[in-house]
């Protein structure tokens, strides 16, 4: 196979990517290295697959056989890199105990990341991390076995949430641990986290915040300010790390993340990344709109086209339904100041620089949430788009 692009990784990354170099060009040779078995699913379903009676069996939408024929490219699934040689261009892996080395034209990190699980919680039986969907096939065969249905999850972010609602809705007993004073403290001010808060409780979810785990046993957790806890199984939700150890060898330069400038290029020349493990302009954004942003450039560029990244603006919808909650948080390096307009159902709270922009936005309620489309219009990009250089 002459001139192949290299994709490590069969998440939602490294498969959108594939399809969007198949929009342009059917004949260029794509080959797909990845450790797991290399299902194709989209990765958001798996925390609220209870209130779309999704059963696990049905989340996946093809497995590696179809995806190869789909796209046109060989899949090497059950197969672990173990070492990029940047200089001479050549993947070294391992697949049924045999390893391979094998050259590229291009390469595309997509490694996704891993969830942090703190040490006192790590190869405990009844915890666990959703991170992919065999995580997932794993937790709900597990807790479908246990008759009192009480799940503590550690982590009151944006999965820990929605999960927690998914959980609730389907009859479990949710505890949810969170180091901050208030849950979803990455993405909301206090007293908007409050009211979020507030609604979950109404459903039977319990928050206790400011604390979490000082101790296991098969019986209870213990926190930090030694309340004792009763549970049949721990869900940990309190983030992800991106996957950077395949780097470290090649003199791949890393960050929090991968570090790439906005044609996703890393400082080793053809080798790029995208997804969950990609840091741009000291921004990871794990989320599933930027990830179509990057697709849509890297495969423009990886074809010859050189494109830089575009980032319009992009919020982020909670799947909570009974507190529905969109986030598009300003630029971190821009001084805003929050305006709250308050709706019978909920609020819209507006973030306005110093020249009267609007730079970012929550809404929470159900008509706020109506609002999502023709706010997002009036704020700058991210990113913005640059003039992009075609080759022949």
């Amino acid at each position: 196979m002459e001139h192949p692009i290299i994709i490590i990784g069969s998440g939602m990354a490294g498969y959108t990517l594939a399809r969007e170099i198949r929009k342009q060009n059917k004949e260029q040779a794509l080959i797909m290295i990845c450790a797991d078995d290399a299902q194709n699913y989209a990765k958001p379903t798996l925390s609220n697959a209870y209130a779309t009676k999704k059963q696990p069996n049905t989340i996946a939408l093809a497995d590696a056989t179809k995806m190869a024929t789909q796209l046109n490219i060989l899949i090497n699934s059950h197969a672990v890199v173990v070492n990029i040689d940047s200089k001479n261009k050549i993947i070294s892996y391992i697949q049924n105990g045999q390893k391979t080395d094998l050259k590229y034209y291009k390469l595309v990190l997509a490694l996704g990341a891993n969830p942090i699980v703190p040490e006192q919680l790590k190869d405990h039986p009844s915890v666990f991390s959703v991170n992919n969907l065999h995580d997932y096939v794993t937790f709900r065969s597990f807790i479908e076995t246990k008759p009192e249905k009480r799940i503590v999850i550690v982590g009151g972010g944006l999965i820990g949430c929605e999960f927690a609602h998914d959980l609730k809705a389907s009859g479990y007993d949710i505890t949810v641990l969170e180091k901050s004073a208030y849950p979803l403290s990455g993405l909301l001010p206090q007293h908007i986290a409050k009211l979020f808060q507030d609604k979950l409780s109404l459903l039977g979810i319990s928050f206790l915040c400011d604390t979490t785990v000082k101790a296991i046993n098969d019986h209870h957790i213990t926190t930090q300010s030694n309340q004792q806890i009763p549970y049949d199984s721990i869900l940990c939700a309190i983030g992800l790390k991106p996957n950077t150890e395949l780097t470290q060898a090649s003199g791949i330069k890393v960050n929090k993340g991968i570090i790439a400038n906005t044609l996703l290029e890393t400082n080793q020349p053809d080798i790029y990344a995208l997804g969950d493990c990609v840091e741009v302009n000291e921004l990871i954004l794990p989320y599933v709109m930027p990830l179509m942003q990057q697709a849509k450039s890297l495969a423009k560029t990886l074809l010859g086209e050189p494109t830089h990244l575009h980032y319009p603006a992009m919020p982020v919808a909670i799947k909570t339904p009974t507190a529905p909650l969109t986030v598009l948080l300003p630029p971190q390096n821009i001084t805003v100041t929050w305006h709250d307009e308050i709706l019978e159902d909920g609020l819209i709270a507006s973030a306005i620089d110093s020249e009267n922009t609007l730079r970012g936005f929550i809404l929470f309620g159900a008509t706020a949430a109506k609002q999502r489309m023709s706010l997002t219009k009036l704020i700058p990009d991210l990113i913005a788009p640059q003039l992009t250089i075609k080759t022949s």
